[in-house]
């Protein structure tokens, strides 16, 4: 079975993945928190799941190249700089970053690039995305995904056609922009919609999700794929083959 080193092992989502472990057939390797040294879990498990905070990612990185141990990185939030040193690390080790594990959220993710790329620039894109009161960083790293997914489908990057929350006497909407608005409140997990809108017509692709043990789940099966994966930087879509 597959031993897993859990990264933020006492945060909610650290809970949430020791708990999905058995039903996936996989073992815990162990756990660290923050001020934990991180080299001796990466060197015991198989595979290690980070979702812990963005400021600890480079240290734990650092650990799982230095074992040689595949890395699943959920931790949103990261630096233009922390995705160039994931990248290098893909040198050496397998490494899966991704702002959701959910697969619902990952099946929404194929479903928007290909309706990006089949309707025209006369349909416009805007992600709307809700979160608990608690969450730190806006936009959400699975808006961002979202986002990414539907520049990609128009052959563009995230970068060149983001437009976040609008305030003001901001004019009429660029055409083939992509609007990110961030809404938070209570204690809403995730709820992610992504609206194309044309004259006459408006589609909506969305997910909500209940509890947070989907993305438990789903860190867990990424997390049993990578350990048998080659050294390359990867995406939730390999894992169910998109």
């Amino acid at each position: 079975m597959t031993a897993i080193g859990i990264y933020g092992s006492s945060g909610r989502m650290g809970r949430a993945i020791a708990d999905a472990l058995t039903e996936a057939g996989a073992t815990l390797a162990g756990g660290a928190d923050a001020h934990d040294d991180p080299a001796p879990l990466a060197r015991i498990a198989d595979v290690l799941v980070d979702f812990s905070a963005a400021s600890a990612l480079d240290a734990h990185l650092g650990a799982a190249v230095a074992a040689g141990t595949p890395i699943v990185i959920g931790t949103t939030g990261l630096s233009n700089a922390q995705h160039v040193a994931i990248d290098a690390a893909a040198q050496s080790i397998a490494v899966l970053q991704t702002g959701n594990t959910s697969l619902g959220v990952t099946l929404l993710a194929m479903l928007v690039r290909d309706a990006a790329a089949r309707l025209g620039p006369d349909w416009d894109i805007e992600i709307v995305e809700m979160h608990h009161r608690h969450k730190v960083d806006a936009p959400s790293g699975t808006a961002l995904l979202l986002g990414e997914a539907a520049a990609a489908g128009r052959g563009n990057t995230l970068s060149e056609l983001r437009v976040d929350d609008r305030v003001g006497l901001t004019g009429a909407r660029s055409e083939g922009t992509i609007g990110l608005a961030s809404l938070r409140g209570g204690s809403v997990v995730g709820d992610h919609s992504v609206i194309l809108a044309t004259e006459g017509e408006r589609v909506e692709l969305s997910h909500f999700a209940q509890d947070r043990s989907i993305f438990a789940r789903g860190a867990v099966r990424a997390a049993v794929w990578l350990a048998r994966q080659p050294a390359g930087r990867y995406r939730m879509g390999d894992v169910l083959g998109l």
